[in-house]
C-alpha cells in the first residue's frame, strides 16, 4: 500500500503563535507510512460568516477564491492531525470556521490531535474538537500529544528539551491513526466497488 496522505493542520492564526513550531516538530515524528502536508490556516481565506446554506446541506458551497487551496488539500488527505492551542478552555475561532466551511472533507476520516497551552496542554480544546468531529462522522483516535507549559518544553531553536515522552506519545498517536486510516480507506474503497 502506498503512503497515506496526512494533513497536519495548524489551528491558530494569531500573531506570534507557537503552532508552527509544534506542527514542524510533529511532522518530524511522522514515518514513511504517511505523506505529510502541513496546512497553515493563516495562509487561507476563511471567513467567520458561513454561507446562507450550511455546508452539510450543500456539500460544495461557493467558497471564497482564497479558500480553494485549503479545500483541495483537505479533500486530498486521508487523515488529519490538528495542532491546536487552548484559548479560554476551547480551540481557536479560525479553526472552527475552517471546520464549518467543510463537510464531506471530514467524512469517515481519522483525526488525531496535538495540543499545547499553559496548564492544560490543549486538552480542553481537544475534548471540544472530539465532539465537533463526531458530529461530522469523522473518527478521532484516542491517543494524543499534549504540551502543557509548552514555552518551557521547547528551546529557542524549536527543539524539545526532553523529547522522550512526547516522541513516545507521537508514535502511539501515529500507530492508531495509521490503523484507523487504513481501515477507513479500505472500507470506503469496498463501498465504492460494491
Amino acid at each position: 500500500m502506498s503512503a497515506l496522505k496526512l494533513a497536519i493542520i495548524i489551528g491558530s492564526v494569531r500573531e506570534g503563535r507557537f503552532g508552527p513550531v509544534v506542527a514542524n516538530w510533529f511532522a518530524q515524528q511522522v514515518d514513511d507510512r504517511f505523506e505529510v502536508d502541513i496546512i497553515d490556516l493563516a495562509e487561507a481565506e476563511v471567513p467567520a460568516a458561513l454561507p446562507a446554506v450550511p455546508p452539510m446541506m450543500d456539500p460544495d458551497p461557493v467558497r471564497p477564491a482564497g479558500m480553494r487551496d485549503l479545500t483541495d488539500r483537505l479533500a486530498a488527505a486521508d487523515a488529519y492531525v490538528i495542532v491546536t492551542p487552548d484559548y479560554n478552555r476551547s480551540y481557536p475561532a479560525a479553526l472552527k470556521a475552517a471546520i464549518d466551511w467543510h463537510f464531506t472533507e471530514w467524512d469517515a476520516k481519522a483525526i488525531g490531535f496535538v495540543g499545547y497551552s499553559g496548564g492544560s496542554g490543549g486538552l480542553m480544546a481537544i475534548e471540544h474538537l472530539r465532539q465537533v468531529f463526531n458530529e461530522l462522522n469523522a473518527h478521532t483516535v484516542r491517543n494524543y500529544v499534549s504540551f502543557p507549559r509548552y514555552y518551557l518544553l521547547f528551546d529557542e531553536n524549536g527543539q524539545l528539551r526532553d523529547p522522550e515522552q512526547p516522541t513516545a506519545d507521537a508514535t502511539a498517536l501515529l500507530d492508531q491513526l495509521h490503523w484507523w486510516t487504513t481501515a477507513l480507506v479500505a472500507a470506503k474503497a469496498a463501498q465504492v466497488a460494491a
